[in-house]
């Protein structure tokens, strides 16, 4: 249970650094706003390497929860593909960290990640089908994020908080939900022109965001989402049901 709370303490430290650097490039900087971003940040810092290690153990910790809860026959199948879906990201991110800590290699960027697999796809047959497809799961779980956040169904896991956490959680989830469909979007335009250096992750969805009608406001505000969603994953830390 204390591992889980860590991990959710390092998801609310990625999500963090990732608004921040968000909100950074609304305003005319630059950066890279995703999670290799947010690690190379950490790692910059005095005792990065520790606190790493110690983001690594907590996000694994959840890696391993949500692999049990998908695998469990209780609850609804919905959410054990959810728990499914998480344990992968999660699992995902400890493999960049330790590839870090262990050889020093960087994590590879959401936007280059995206165009691999994209380009992956479409050198299969029905390869432009397979990635639109791909391009709509992406947008339909932005849209999912959306509605959690607007129904505040995240709560039903929060042991307390209050309705302090109920705002931090539904500013944090709609933003996650708008970078999802942006994202999703821009893949769907990589199918449709079969061109996979159109597809992107965290940090291009986010920099299309600035190219919008009023962008920068709207990255900004995207960005705030963002920071309050880390917050959020600090009160998952001390109320999350485990």
């Amino acid at each position: 249970m204390i591992l889980t709370k860590l991990g959710y303490a390092a998801r609310g430290v990625l999500y963090a650094l990732i608004g921040l650097v968000a909100l950074q490039i609304a305003f005319g900087g630059d950066g890279e706003a995703d999670k290799s971003g947010a690690i190379g940040i950490v790692a910059a810092q005095p005792f990065g390497a520790v606190v790493l290690w110690l983001m690594t153990v907590g996000l694994a910790a959840l890696a391993v929860w949500q692999a049990r809860e998908a695998l469990s026959r209780r609850g609804r199948a919905r959410d054990r593909a959810e728990s499914a879906v998480r344990a992968v990201f999660y699992v995902l991110l400890v493999v960049s960290l330790l590839g870090l800590l262990l050889r020093g290699k960087q994590a590879a960027s959401t936007d280059s990640q995206s165009r691999d697999v994209t380009r992956t796809l479409l050198d299969l047959p029905a390869g432009q089908l397979l990635v639109g497809v791909a391009a709509l799961g992406v947008i339909a779980l932005g849209l999912h994020w959306i509605h959690e956040g607007w129904t505040e169904k995240f709560m039903k896991d929060m042991t307390g908080g209050g309705q302090a956490v109920r705002r931090l959680g539904q500013a944090g989830y709609i933003a996650r939900g708008v970078v999802a469909v942006a994202a999703g979007v821009l893949v769907g335009r990589a199918a449709i022109a079969y061109d996979p250096g159109r597809a992107v992750g965290i940090d291009g969805a986010l920099k299309a965001l600035a190219d919008a009608p009023a962008g920068p406001w709207l990255l900004a505000a995207v960005a705030v989402g963002l920071v309050l969603f880390a917050v959020y994953c600090l009160a998952e830390a001390r109320w999350h049901r485990t």
